[in-house]
């Protein structure tokens, strides 16, 4: 007599107010995004209005940067804490300030204001190491790289900022626009506190925050997706940041055409992301890491080369955004099935602030190799070292990164 197979168990029912959720913690991340990219999109008026050199132009831009992913840490693992509602609220309601003071420091033409003023805005870039604990506890594990991709699109408010920011500028005024930016955070921390919730299943972790982030840093998975990520989604940070940058050096374009064209290539990386998730979910997260990064060494390679624009350009910069998009959701998809319970929150602050430090370096790097005498390949030396750390990423997933095993959850029969 045949022995029947047994069955694998049916996804569970889906959670009411989970899409709600996901889309209130992914337009808050959009807002998020927006805040902390307000001076990186502006780039070409601070370099105008205060005369600023390439170098100069990279710390500017990089401060913010560097700021919000070592806060990631700290806001991941205080979300396993108090719950993503409470700290999307937080991160939201902290941007203000620093967002009124990039404008006064603007209106003045004080470097060392909006400096500063980018220090303290770096938290606005916490926000995304809220929302993946907070999503992932909506979702169960063979979810949560749809769940984490689609959270991922508020990227999306790097294309809004790059878009928006130069226009607003110049149509409305320099002022005006960061209190713009300013009303929709304060607006948008109101609605994630009168309308989120955190998922049913979700428990405060009661671990003290250090030794939790301590045993977070002793699992193998949480340094591995560390390097992975820093180098995928650094790579889309720094060129999301500097691109406005890079554009009027090498292209000679004009700040509202440097940022549609910016926006062109966040909302690539942002449409890849969610689609690097699902196919994590369905085929393993290691094939989704290893054709990005391929595509990051070659495309990084044809855009130093320095393409015309905008016909050989453009898609070449649009293709390297979705090889970067595809594998920040590979990674994170990664995460969220490796991680222990409990534990998603401080090894995702950990991982997204080794992105983010991964988008801190770059554009220093290419504002002092900057070469402004040479007649081509201006940024030769940085986009080199882009193609051979996408290369050395490559090699280290293929032969040190272990696809965790994927069996069929059984049912009793």
């Amino acid at each position: 007599m045949t022995q029947p197979k047994p069955a694998t168990a049916a996804a569970p029912p889906p959670l009411k107010g989970q899409a709600l959720n996901l889309v209130l913690a992914t337009v808050a991340s959009v807002v998020g995004f927006w805040a902390w990219n307000v001076v990186a999109t502006l780039s070409t008026h601070y370099a105008k209005n205060m005369d600023l050199s390439a170098g100069a132009m990279g710390i500017l831009v990089a401060m913010p940067i560097f700021v919000g992913s070592l806060g990631r840490v700290v806001v991941g693992t205080m979300t396993d804490r108090f719950g993503g509602r409470a700290l999307f609220t937080f991160v939201l309601l902290a941007s203000i300030p620093p967002v009124l003071l990039v404008a006064l420091g603007g209106s003045l033409n004080s470097f060392v204001m909006v400096l500063v003023a980018g220090f303290l805005l770096g938290v606005a870039g916490t926000v995304f190491a809220v929302g993946i604990p907070f999503v992932s506890a909506w979702y169960p594990p063979a979810r949560r790289g749809f769940a984490t991709g689609i959270f991922g699109t508020g990227m999306v408010g790097t294309a809004l900022a790059a878009f928006l920011n130069p226009r607003l500028v110049k149509s409305i005024g320099y002022v005006p626009t960061h209190f713009l930016l300013a009303a929709v955070l304060a607006i948008m921390a109101v609605v994630v506190w009168l309308f989120m919730k955190n998922a049913p299943g979700w428990q405060p972790s009661k671990e003290p925050v250090l030794p939790e982030l301590m045993d977070a840093a002793k699992l193998a998975v949480t340094w591995k997706m560390c390097f992975l990520y820093a180098v995928v989604f650094g790579g889309f940070v720094s060129f999301a940041t500097y691109l406005p940058t890079y554009l009027r050096d090498v292209y000679d374009f004009d700040p509202s055409a440097a940022g549609a064209r910016t926006a062109g290539f966040a909302v690539a990386a942002v449409i890849a992301r969610p689609i690097g998730g699902v196919l994590a979910d369905k085929i393993g997260s290691k094939p989704v890491v290893l054709i990005s990064l391929a595509g990051v060494a070659v495309l990084g390679w044809l855009v130093a080369l320095q393409p015309a624009a905008d016909v050989q350009a453009g898609p070449v910069f649009l293709a390297l955004a979705a090889s970067l998009g595809l594998g920040t959701g590979g990674v994170f998809a990664w995460v969220g099935v490796l991680a222990p319970v409990g534990k998603v929150g401080s090894v995702s602050g950990i991982v997204s602030a080794a992105g983010g430090l991964g988008g801190y370096f770059p554009p220093l790097i290419m504002g002092l190799t900057y070469n402004p005498d040479a007649a081509n390949y201006k940024y030769a030396i940085g986009l080199s070292l882009l193609v051979a750390t996408a290369l050395v990423a490559l090699v280290f997933t293929l032969v040190f990164v272990k696809a965790p095993s994927r069996q069929p959850v059984r049912v009793p029969q």
